[in-house]
């Protein structure tokens, strides 16, 4: 068998568990993951090598509709990730009420005239399991597989399984596009800033974390006895301020903690880790602190 190499879309709605499914395939976190919409803002790509293929996974932005700020930005990312990718994936959750939804993302995937299968994910969610066979019937009577995954509950027959069927999509390649022994091409300092959003989703309630985002003001890796690392956390009203640091400053203390641990396990060793949070109103609205955060708006 010839080898074989390319990039693969997620494509889905918000929620539909894609930064979940990438993680599953590649076997390690690379995308953050709460249970809140919209929690991816850029593209991340995952790695997956075998001695016959390397597919690299781009983890998307949910679909989203919108004419200005940050939605203009994650739609737009979306669909340049349909554009870019070799062959796509149309991530369908069981939990997605609307069959519009579904039949928006199974048209977008079909009109890109790519490779593409569907992949059913929550399939553990135990009271929507009659889903399964109409969302699998949507996507066979476009011609094409359909699998389906827990992720949590399937472990690596169902990855090994999953990963067969997707290498069929990849186009032939005289080499790995990356390095084989990558399985991300995400920074240290990208991974820390990512880490620190996911824990503010995470510990956060409601709308206050869609108008958050995460910089790493200061990376200092020469430090003793550890690396220090100076993080802010970017609110866009003074009144959500009081809300993220928490009574007796008990809030910011655990998202802290929670980071902490989650960025010694992906370093390896111990850091200094120092969240300090800061008021930027309606940064989302605004283009040049859109493109220092990395949300390019320009010339997509």
């Amino acid at each position: 068998m010839s080898y074989r190499a390319g990039f693969i879309g997620l494509i889905g709605q918000p929620n539909a568990g894609k930064s979940t499914l990438m993680n599953y395939l590649i076997d390690q976190k690379v995308s953050i993951v709460t249970s809140k919409p919209q929690t991816t803002r850029r593209r991340i790509l995952g790695i997956h090598n075998n001695k016959n293929s390397q597919a690299v996974f781009i983890d998307a932005p949910g679909l989203v509709k919108a004419e200005k700020g940050l939605n203009s930005f994650l739609e737009k990312e979306a669909l340049a990730v349909i554009k870019e990718s070799d062959a796509l994936l149309a991530v369908l959750s069981i939990d997605e009420k609307d069959a519009g939804a579904i039949e928006k993302v199974l048209n977008l995937v079909k009109n890109s005239k790519k490779p593409w299968m569907g992949i059913i994910t929550k399939t553990d969610v135990s009271d929507k399991t009659h889903r399964i066979l109409i969302v699998k019937s949507m996507v066979e009577e476009l011609g094409v597989k359909c699998l389906q995954v827990s992720c949590l509950k399937d472990g690596k027959e169902g990855r090994d399984m999953l990963l067969e069927q997707i290498e069929s999509l990849l186009p032939p390649s005289e080499a790995p596009l990356y390095d084989s022994e990558l399985y991300t091409t995400e920074n240290v300092r990208d991974l820390v800033s990512e880490i620190v959003r996911e824990k503010c989703f995470q510990n956060l309630e409601h709308e206050i974390p869609f108008q958050l985002a995460v910089q790493v003001r200061k990376f200092d890796e020469n430090a003793k006895p550890c690396p220090h690392i100076y993080v802010d956390v970017m609110l866009s009203k003074e009144s959500h301020k009081p809300i993220v640091i928490g009574k007796k400053a008990m809030l910011i203390k655990k998202i802290s903690q929670d980071s902490r641990l989650e960025v010694e396990k992906i370093m390896d060793q111990k850091v200094f880790l120092e969240i300090n949070v800061v008021v930027k109103e309606n940064w989302f609205d605004q283009t040049q602190f859109m493109k220092e955060l990395g949300y390019i708006v320009d010339g997509k």
